[in-house]
């Protein structure tokens, strides 16, 4: 499907644009696009992104309940021939345009340049919410600190005393753990509906105005500070899942549960739906399609190794998923062990596995003195960075856009940045109501599992099949000095494109309308989710009738036109990134794909 150019419009496609303004051919430093002080951070930053809660409370719960073991050759299947292929096509356009992704994308493919703004509106979307769970982390922190844990009793005055149970009650459904009922009637003093707002959550309200002022703090000198914080936030997490890890396994019962996480059910690898269910895992957990990706690497310098950075990112973030399996899975073994319950009736999917399940398990470990508040700042260190990441896509659009404007009104990038937190922070006080929890639930079931599928398809048609596999070939082959292998230009040309159409016809016919626990929404509240669904995936189809709008001539034309990449023609070779390539190799290459 990639459309035929001539040689010369090739060659000047394909020449890297080093950012909208011309600073680096005017030798203006001051209005350079900023760069990683070093290799490390740029890791250190993607592997934070793509490692967040979902590796701790989905991988293990999806792992149990599709096959245990058997999972892992769908699992790691997918990681392989999806996951890796396509965040090294996410760091090589990144990096190669120098670009965020709205940019990036209406010069490698107009005719779908609403592909970049979705991933920007839906990477916004999602930072306004996904900030509460780093609220809730706050909240457990707090509480960790007194001499008993608060969710270990019935005897609050928030315990519905009647149907409380101290430990977990197994299969008596009249009843809920002291634990759940800390949760939903201490942390959220949750009501009975969405129609039923129920005032501001005031604990919660200073929790949230914390969480962005951490954001906040992390990100306002931009890739510089961001860079220096992930050394501490990116690393921190493993020596905790060690540490816990260690205590876990000699637990009486710990081996109960990790034997229950692993063990193969081989008749799940012939159902369809474990196969898809990987498939999402992955595309979801290393965060494919929300533009952070992209948006990270257009801070790398030109020749930066990302093959080598896409393999490291997918590969840690494969190895967190599994490591957190064992932590949870011994613990809920545990559990099992003293309520004398199978680890089924304890194991839950969600926000439930991380805020009521675990801390009831460490509220009787030995020592739940140290473990509970170093498991809850180990939770905000995982959310931390992937809130950094998301909240980076909309300011790197606004300065790709805007900069120079937005700058001299604003006069300090550093109030762009608190502006933009501010929003979200505004954005995101209606799920800190009393009713907060099931507008939280609605906003993530349409725009994590609704938009992200199509908005993932879109993305990979753009980049493999309109703009080309040969033009991304030849993008590595200017910024590594060698082709990608074979593999690459595979999983590119035909086995990404299948499976996220897999994927996104799987989840069209498998939909399911959004629910929390038992509780089901109201019809206007599903039209609301549509509505938030379509605000990030609208872009794509307008942006496509307005390219084809502008361009003039017939429509066969205006649709040839629309397909062309127009990365701007750069001829200057003194720019420091480009004195180490081969241009008569890189020519040849070019000329060669037509």
């Amino acid at each position: 499907m990639e459309v035929e150019m001539r040689s010369d419009e090739l060659d000047c496609a394909l020449r890297p644009l080093d950012g909208k303004v011309g600073a680096d051919r005017s030798g203006d430093t001051k209005t350079q696009r900023p760069t990683w002080s070093g290799r490390i951070e740029f890791i250190l930053a993607s592997v934070g992104y793509a490692v967040g809660l979902g590796n701790i409370w989905r991988f293990p719960y999806l792992c149990y309940r599709s096959g245990g073991g058997a999972f892992m050759i769908p699992y790691l299947t997918m990681v392989f021939v999806c996951g890796i292929p396509l965040l090294f096509m996410e760091f090589v356009i990144g990096q190669y345009t120098r670009l965020g992704p709205v940019h990036a994308f209406a010069k490698i493919c107009p005719l779908l340049k609403g592909v970049g703004l979705a991933t920007v509106v839906i990477s916004f979307v999602f930072s306004t919410y996904y900030n509460v769970l780093m609220c809730w982390a706050l909240y457990y922190l707090f509480n960790s600190f007194e001499a008993s844990l608060p969710w270990t009793s019935c005897n609050n005055t928030w315990n519905a005393v009647e149907n409380c149970s101290s430990g977990f009650p197994g299969n008596a459904t009249h009843l809920q753990s002291a634990s759940q009922q800390f949760f939903d009637y201490r942390l959220l003093e949750k009501t009975g509906s969405i129609e039923e707002a129920g005032g501001i959550r005031w604990e919660l309200f200073g929790c949230l105005i914390a969480a962005w002022i951490i954001v906040y703090f992390c990100i306002f000198k931009g890739v510089k500070s961001t860079g220096k914080v992930v050394y501490f936030t990116a690393i921190f997490p493993y020596f905790i899942l060690v540490a816990l890890l260690i205590n876990n396994v000699q637990l009486p019962g710990a081996m109960d549960g990790i034997l229950y996480f692993v063990t193969p059910v081989w008749s799940k690898l012939f159902e369809i739906k474990v196969w898809v269910n990987a498939a999402a895992q992955v595309f979801n957990s290393i965060g494919i399609a929300f533009g952070s990706m992209v948006s990270m690497a257009s801070y790398n310098k030109f020749n930066n190794n990302i093959l080598r950075d896409a393999l490291i990112v997918s590969l840690t973030n494969s190895f967190t998923s599994m490591l957190a399996g064992f932590v949870i899975f011994s613990a809920i073994g545990y559990m099992a062990h003293i309520h004398n319950l199978p680890v089924d009736n304890i194991a839950t999917d969600g926000p439930g596995l991380v805020f009521v399940v675990y801390p009831e398990v460490l509220s009787t470990m030995p020592v739940f003195q140290l473990w509970a508040p170093l498991f809850f700042f180990m939770l905000l260190c995982l959310g931390l960075d992937s809130q950094f990441a998301n909240v980076e896509v909309a300011i790197t659009f606004i300065k790709d856009e805007f900069g120079p404007e937005i700058l001299r009104f604003l006069k300090r990038e550093e109030l762009l940045v608190l502006a933009v937190c501010v929003i979200c922070f505004i954005l995101g006080i209606p799920h800190i109501t009393k009713g907060g929890i099931y507008v939280f639930q609605l906003m993530d079931h349409y725009t994590a599992v609704v938009s992200l599928m199509f908005l993932a398809f879109s993305e990979v048609v753009a980049a493999c099949w309109l703009f080309g596999v040969p033009n991304i070939s030849c993008m590595v082959e200017r910024m590594l000095g060698r082709p990608p292998h074979i593999y690459f230009l595979l999983c590119w040309r035909l086995l990404c494109p299948v499976l996220v159409l897999i994927i996104l016809m799987s989840s069209i016919i498998q939909y399911t309308p959004a629910h929390y626990g038992k509780y089901t929404y109201p019809e206007w509240a599903e039209g609301v989710g549509w509505c938030i669904s379509l605000v990030s995936i609208v872009w794509i189809p307008l942006g496509a009738i307005q390219e084809l709008y502008i361009n003039k001539g017939s429509i066969l034309q205006r649709l040839r036109t629309a397909v062309t990449p127009t990365l701007d023609l750069d001829t200057d070779d003194s720019l420091p990134e480009k004195q180490n390539l081969d241009n008569a190799v890189s020519e040849t290459l070019c000329k060669s794909v037509v």
